[in-house]
Protein backbone atom coordinates (compact mmCIF):
# COMPACT_ATOMS: atom_id res chain seq x y z
CA UNK A 1 0.00 0.00 0.00
CA UNK A 2 1.06 3.73 -0.62
CA UNK A 3 0.82 6.11 1.99
CA UNK A 4 -0.04 9.81 1.98
CA UNK A 5 3.56 10.83 2.93
CA UNK A 6 4.81 8.99 -0.23
CA UNK A 7 2.22 9.63 -2.87
CA UNK A 8 3.85 10.79 -6.11
CA UNK A 9 1.11 13.73 -5.99
CA UNK A 10 2.56 14.85 -2.97
CA UNK A 11 6.10 15.14 -4.43
CA UNK A 12 4.81 16.76 -7.93
CA UNK A 13 3.10 19.56 -5.60
CA UNK A 14 6.73 19.77 -3.60
CA UNK A 15 8.52 20.07 -6.79
CA UNK A 16 6.32 22.72 -8.04
CA UNK A 17 5.89 25.15 -5.29
CA UNK A 18 9.71 25.20 -5.28
CA UNK A 19 9.88 26.51 -8.88
CA UNK A 20 6.79 28.82 -8.17
CA UNK A 21 8.86 29.74 -5.23
CA UNK A 22 11.88 31.15 -7.49
CA UNK A 23 10.03 32.52 -9.99
CA UNK A 24 8.41 35.29 -7.78
CA UNK A 25 12.08 35.55 -6.34
CA UNK A 26 13.45 36.41 -9.89
CA UNK A 27 11.13 39.58 -9.83
CA UNK A 28 12.61 40.60 -6.51
CA UNK A 29 15.87 39.44 -8.79
CA UNK A 30 14.73 41.99 -11.58
CA UNK A 31 15.44 45.21 -9.76
CA UNK A 32 18.58 44.15 -8.35
CA UNK A 33 20.15 43.27 -12.03
CA UNK A 34 20.33 40.62 -14.73
CA UNK A 35 23.75 38.76 -12.94
CA UNK A 36 21.47 37.38 -10.39
CA UNK A 37 19.50 35.04 -12.53
CA UNK A 38 22.45 32.82 -12.26
CA UNK A 39 22.10 32.85 -8.53
CA UNK A 40 18.12 31.82 -9.32
CA UNK A 41 18.96 29.78 -12.17
CA UNK A 42 21.16 27.90 -9.85
CA UNK A 43 19.15 27.19 -6.94
CA UNK A 44 16.07 26.01 -8.88
CA UNK A 45 18.48 23.67 -10.60
CA UNK A 46 20.51 22.61 -7.54
CA UNK A 47 17.19 21.19 -5.66
CA UNK A 48 15.57 19.27 -8.30
CA UNK A 49 15.82 15.69 -8.99
CA UNK A 50 15.99 15.16 -4.31
CA UNK A 51 14.47 12.46 -2.86
CA UNK A 52 12.24 14.83 -0.54
CA UNK A 53 12.80 12.47 2.54
CA UNK A 54 12.41 15.97 4.23
CA UNK A 55 9.02 16.96 2.76
CA UNK A 56 7.50 13.65 2.89
CA UNK A 57 8.43 12.89 6.93
CA UNK A 58 7.41 16.67 7.72
CA UNK A 59 4.09 15.48 5.55
CA UNK A 60 3.91 12.61 7.77
CA UNK A 61 4.00 14.39 10.55
CA UNK A 62 1.29 15.88 9.89
CA UNK A 63 -0.90 12.90 8.93
CA UNK A 64 -0.03 11.26 11.86
CA UNK A 65 -0.98 13.34 13.87
CA UNK A 66 -4.49 14.15 12.25
CA UNK A 67 -3.69 17.00 9.33
CA UNK A 68 -5.69 16.55 6.07
CA UNK A 69 -4.05 15.10 3.24
CA UNK A 70 -5.50 17.77 0.39
CA UNK A 71 -4.72 20.53 2.54
CA UNK A 72 -2.63 22.61 0.52
CA UNK A 73 -1.12 24.45 3.48
CA UNK A 74 1.57 22.27 4.74
CA UNK A 75 3.05 21.93 1.23
CA UNK A 76 4.93 24.98 1.26
CA UNK A 77 5.96 24.09 5.09
CA UNK A 78 7.02 20.66 4.04
CA UNK A 79 9.02 22.62 0.98
CA UNK A 80 10.95 24.61 2.65
CA UNK A 81 12.85 21.69 3.99
CA UNK A 82 14.26 21.55 0.47
CA UNK A 83 16.05 24.58 0.76
CA UNK A 84 17.36 23.86 4.26
CA UNK A 85 18.63 20.99 2.97
CA UNK A 86 20.25 22.69 -0.09
CA UNK A 87 21.94 25.11 2.06
CA UNK A 88 23.40 22.55 4.13
CA UNK A 89 24.44 19.99 1.20
CA UNK A 90 26.17 23.08 -0.71
CA UNK A 91 28.44 24.22 2.29
CA UNK A 92 28.80 20.38 2.61
CA UNK A 93 30.57 20.23 -0.89
CA UNK A 94 32.36 22.79 -0.49
CA UNK A 95 33.40 22.01 3.06
CA UNK A 96 34.65 18.18 1.74
CA UNK A 97 36.09 19.89 -1.82
CA UNK A 98 33.35 17.69 -3.56
CA UNK A 99 33.50 17.85 -7.33
CA UNK A 100 30.12 16.38 -7.95
CA UNK A 101 26.70 16.31 -6.96
CA UNK A 102 23.44 13.99 -8.02
CA UNK A 103 26.23 13.60 -11.07
CA UNK A 104 26.80 17.31 -12.07
CA UNK A 105 29.36 19.55 -10.58
CA UNK A 106 28.90 20.55 -7.16
CA UNK A 107 27.99 24.52 -7.27
CA UNK A 108 31.75 25.91 -5.94
CA UNK A 109 33.19 23.75 -9.39
CA UNK A 110 30.36 24.58 -11.56
CA UNK A 111 30.71 28.58 -10.90
CA UNK A 112 34.35 28.14 -11.03
CA UNK A 113 34.01 26.59 -14.63
CA UNK A 114 31.92 29.49 -15.58
CA UNK A 115 34.55 31.95 -14.31
CA UNK A 116 37.31 30.23 -16.46
CA UNK A 117 34.93 29.40 -19.73
CA UNK A 118 34.09 33.03 -19.60
CA UNK A 119 37.63 34.78 -18.73
CA UNK A 120 36.23 37.08 -16.35
CA UNK A 121 38.92 39.01 -14.09
CA UNK A 122 39.97 37.46 -10.79
CA UNK A 123 40.68 34.00 -9.16
CA UNK A 124 38.22 31.16 -10.77
CA UNK A 125 38.00 28.86 -7.96
CA UNK A 126 37.79 31.78 -5.44
CA UNK A 127 34.67 32.99 -6.96
CA UNK A 128 33.41 29.40 -7.18
CA UNK A 129 33.87 29.16 -3.63
CA UNK A 130 32.50 32.29 -3.32
CA UNK A 131 29.37 32.21 -5.09
CA UNK A 132 28.27 28.27 -2.95
CA UNK A 133 28.72 30.32 0.23
CA UNK A 134 26.32 33.17 -1.02
CA UNK A 135 23.88 30.75 -2.32
CA UNK A 136 23.65 28.32 0.46
CA UNK A 137 22.87 31.25 2.43
CA UNK A 138 20.43 32.30 0.07
CA UNK A 139 18.50 28.93 0.57
CA UNK A 140 18.73 28.92 4.58
CA UNK A 141 17.00 32.53 4.08
CA UNK A 142 14.33 30.84 1.76
CA UNK A 143 13.40 27.86 4.47
CA UNK A 144 12.33 30.63 6.98
CA UNK A 145 10.59 32.49 4.16
CA UNK A 146 8.63 29.56 2.65
CA UNK A 147 8.27 27.73 5.68
CA UNK A 148 5.94 31.12 7.38
CA UNK A 149 3.91 31.01 3.92
CA UNK A 150 2.31 27.90 5.22
CA UNK A 151 0.05 30.67 7.37
CA UNK A 152 -1.19 28.26 9.75
CA UNK A 153 -2.08 29.24 13.00
CA UNK A 154 0.20 26.36 14.18
CA UNK A 155 2.85 27.96 12.67
CA UNK A 156 5.14 29.59 16.02
CA UNK A 157 5.12 26.06 17.55
CA UNK A 158 6.21 24.30 14.77
CA UNK A 159 9.06 27.00 13.89
CA UNK A 160 10.34 26.06 17.25
CA UNK A 161 11.39 22.71 15.73
CA UNK A 162 12.49 24.30 12.72
CA UNK A 163 15.24 26.37 14.78
CA UNK A 164 16.43 23.20 16.95
CA UNK A 165 16.63 21.61 13.23
CA UNK A 166 19.20 24.23 12.01
CA UNK A 167 20.80 24.56 15.47
CA UNK A 168 21.68 21.15 15.86
CA UNK A 169 22.74 20.30 11.89
CA UNK A 170 25.26 23.14 12.06
CA UNK A 171 26.06 21.55 15.60
CA UNK A 172 26.57 18.23 13.91
CA UNK A 173 28.57 19.85 10.97
CA UNK A 174 30.91 21.08 13.56
CA UNK A 175 31.62 17.89 15.15
CA UNK A 176 32.00 16.47 11.88
CA UNK A 177 34.61 18.86 10.94
CA UNK A 178 36.17 18.18 14.76
CA UNK A 179 36.01 14.47 14.27
CA UNK A 180 38.56 14.85 10.62
CA UNK A 181 41.16 16.94 12.52
CA UNK A 182 41.16 13.54 14.94
CA UNK A 183 43.93 10.09 13.96
CA UNK A 184 40.91 7.88 14.84
CA UNK A 185 37.45 8.22 16.06
CA UNK A 186 35.64 5.92 18.33
CA UNK A 187 32.20 4.31 17.57
CA UNK A 188 30.47 6.32 19.73
CA UNK A 189 32.04 9.43 19.07
CA UNK A 190 30.99 8.84 15.57
CA UNK A 191 27.58 7.79 16.41
CA UNK A 192 26.96 11.37 18.02
CA UNK A 193 28.00 13.18 14.43
CA UNK A 194 25.49 10.35 12.71
CA UNK A 195 22.52 11.52 15.63
CA UNK A 196 23.09 15.57 14.95
CA UNK A 197 24.02 15.78 11.48
CA UNK A 198 22.09 13.46 9.87
CA UNK A 199 19.10 11.68 12.22
CA UNK A 200 17.68 14.67 13.89
CA UNK A 201 17.84 16.72 10.92
CA UNK A 202 16.58 14.14 8.19
CA UNK A 203 13.69 12.33 10.13
CA UNK A 204 13.22 14.12 13.63
CA UNK A 205 12.94 17.30 13.30
CA UNK A 206 10.80 17.45 9.94
CA UNK A 207 8.20 14.88 11.64
CA UNK A 208 7.92 16.98 14.39
CA UNK A 209 7.31 20.54 12.49
CA UNK A 210 4.35 18.22 10.79
CA UNK A 211 3.21 17.24 13.84
CA UNK A 212 3.12 20.38 15.74
CA UNK A 213 1.51 22.27 12.00
CA UNK A 214 -1.34 20.10 13.02
CA UNK A 215 -1.36 20.65 16.58
CA UNK A 216 0.34 17.56 18.45
CA UNK A 217 0.89 17.62 21.46
CA UNK A 218 4.06 16.36 23.93
CA UNK A 219 3.18 12.55 23.79
CA UNK A 220 2.69 12.21 19.94
CA UNK A 221 6.01 14.56 19.23
CA UNK A 222 8.03 12.03 22.39
CA UNK A 223 6.59 9.23 20.39
CA UNK A 224 8.21 10.77 16.91
CA UNK A 225 11.14 11.08 18.37
CA UNK A 226 11.42 6.92 19.13
CA UNK A 227 10.65 6.49 15.89
CA UNK A 228 12.87 9.21 14.43
CA UNK A 229 15.71 8.68 16.07
CA UNK A 230 16.91 4.84 15.09
CA UNK A 231 15.54 5.33 11.88
CA UNK A 232 17.25 9.07 11.21
CA UNK A 233 20.70 6.81 12.13
CA UNK A 234 19.59 4.01 9.87
CA UNK A 235 19.78 6.30 7.17
CA UNK A 236 23.22 7.58 7.91
CA UNK A 237 24.76 4.47 8.24
CA UNK A 238 22.94 3.79 4.73
CA UNK A 239 24.70 6.96 3.07
CA UNK A 240 28.06 5.29 4.73
CA UNK A 241 27.92 2.09 3.10
CA UNK A 242 26.79 3.85 -0.01
CA UNK A 243 29.74 6.53 0.11
CA UNK A 244 31.89 3.30 0.06
CA UNK A 245 30.14 0.32 -1.77
CA UNK A 246 27.57 2.69 -3.80
CA UNK A 247 27.19 2.44 -7.64
CA UNK A 248 28.07 5.86 -9.30
CA UNK A 249 25.96 5.55 -12.01
CA UNK A 250 23.44 5.97 -9.34
CA UNK A 251 24.26 7.32 -6.53
CA UNK A 252 26.22 10.40 -8.65
CA UNK A 253 29.34 9.98 -6.23
CA UNK A 254 32.18 8.54 -7.46
CA UNK A 255 32.86 4.84 -5.76
CA UNK A 256 34.78 5.61 -2.83
CA UNK A 257 34.32 9.33 -2.41
CA UNK A 258 34.17 9.08 1.38
CA UNK A 259 37.13 7.59 1.49
CA UNK A 260 38.89 9.58 -0.92
CA UNK A 261 37.82 12.38 1.45
CA UNK A 262 39.20 11.25 4.12
CA UNK A 263 35.76 10.99 6.42
CA UNK A 264 35.90 9.49 9.48
CA UNK A 265 32.21 7.99 9.48
CA UNK A 266 30.75 5.12 11.39
CA UNK A 267 32.23 2.51 9.08
CA UNK A 268 35.60 3.49 9.26
CA UNK A 269 35.48 3.70 12.68
CA UNK A 270 33.68 0.22 12.64
CA UNK A 271 37.13 -0.78 10.26
CA UNK A 272 39.39 0.50 13.15
CA UNK A 273 37.85 -1.00 16.10
CA UNK A 274 37.82 -4.84 14.18
CA UNK A 275 40.70 -4.67 12.15
CA UNK A 276 44.74 -5.51 12.99
CA UNK A 277 47.50 -3.42 13.72
CA UNK A 278 48.56 -3.52 10.11
CA UNK A 279 44.50 -3.04 9.27
CA UNK A 280 44.62 -0.12 11.43
CA UNK A 281 48.17 1.43 10.05
CA UNK A 282 46.62 1.60 6.82
CA UNK A 283 43.70 3.31 7.91
CA UNK A 284 46.02 5.89 9.21
CA UNK A 285 48.21 6.23 6.05
CA UNK A 286 45.94 5.82 3.56
CA UNK A 287 42.98 7.56 4.67
CA UNK A 288 42.16 10.57 2.41
CA UNK A 289 44.56 9.48 -0.81
CA UNK A 290 43.00 8.62 -3.27
CA UNK A 291 45.55 5.73 -4.27
CA UNK A 292 44.70 3.83 -1.25
CA UNK A 293 40.79 3.56 -2.23
CA UNK A 294 40.78 -0.09 -3.65
CA UNK A 295 42.90 -1.14 -0.37
CA UNK A 296 40.48 0.51 1.93
CA UNK A 297 37.13 -0.60 0.21
CA UNK A 298 38.55 -4.22 0.76
CA UNK A 299 39.80 -3.77 4.12
CA UNK A 300 36.58 -2.91 5.04
CA UNK A 301 34.87 -5.51 3.90
CA UNK A 302 36.91 -8.10 4.75
CA UNK A 303 37.63 -7.01 8.67
CA UNK A 304 33.64 -7.38 8.84
CA UNK A 305 33.12 -4.17 9.57
CA UNK A 306 30.17 -3.94 6.21
CA UNK A 307 28.85 -6.84 8.30
CA UNK A 308 28.60 -5.09 11.64
CA UNK A 309 27.19 -1.43 9.77
CA UNK A 310 24.33 -3.46 8.07
CA UNK A 311 23.89 -5.56 11.52
CA UNK A 312 23.37 -2.35 12.97
CA UNK A 313 21.30 -1.31 10.38
CA UNK A 314 18.97 -3.84 10.71
CA UNK A 315 19.00 -3.15 14.25
CA UNK A 316 17.94 0.03 14.34
CA UNK A 317 14.83 -0.50 11.60
CA UNK A 318 13.93 -3.07 14.06
CA UNK A 319 13.49 0.02 17.05
CA UNK A 320 11.85 2.15 14.52
CA UNK A 321 9.64 0.04 13.36
CA UNK A 322 9.12 -1.46 17.03
CA UNK A 323 8.32 3.08 17.86
CA UNK A 324 5.64 3.04 14.85
CA UNK A 325 3.82 -0.40 15.98
CA UNK A 326 3.66 1.62 19.47
CA UNK A 327 1.79 4.29 18.01
CA UNK A 328 -0.44 3.03 15.72
CA UNK A 329 -3.56 4.33 14.49
CA UNK A 330 -2.35 5.42 10.74
CA UNK A 331 1.39 5.59 11.91
CA UNK A 332 2.14 1.96 10.40
CA UNK A 333 0.43 2.50 7.02
CA UNK A 334 1.97 6.37 6.74
CA UNK A 335 5.51 5.69 8.21
CA UNK A 336 6.09 2.47 7.52
CA UNK A 337 6.77 2.88 3.73
CA UNK A 338 9.13 5.94 4.55
CA UNK A 339 11.43 3.92 6.90
CA UNK A 340 11.96 1.83 3.77
CA UNK A 341 12.64 4.18 1.33
CA UNK A 342 15.76 6.14 3.90
CA UNK A 343 16.97 2.73 4.69
CA UNK A 344 16.85 0.56 2.06
CA UNK A 345 17.96 2.78 -0.89
CA UNK A 346 20.37 2.67 -3.58
CA UNK A 347 21.07 6.31 -3.63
Amino acid sequence: MTSGAVDPDFRARIDHTLVEFVERQRGLFAAMGPDLDELADAAVSFVAGGKRLRPQFCFAGWLVAGGRADDPAIVPAAAALEWLQGSALVHDDLMDGSDTRRGRPSVHREFEARHRDGRREGDSAGFGESVAVLLGDLMLSWCDEMFRASALPTVPAALAFLDLCKTEVVAGQFLDVVGQTRATLSVAEAMRVVRFKSAKYTVERPLHMGAALAGAGDGLIASLSDVALPLGEAFQLRDDVLGVFGDPAVTGKPAGDDLREGKRTVLVARTHELTDDAGRALLAEGLGTADAVAALTDLIRTSGAWDAVEADIARLEAEADAAIDRIGGTAPEVLGPLALIATRRSR
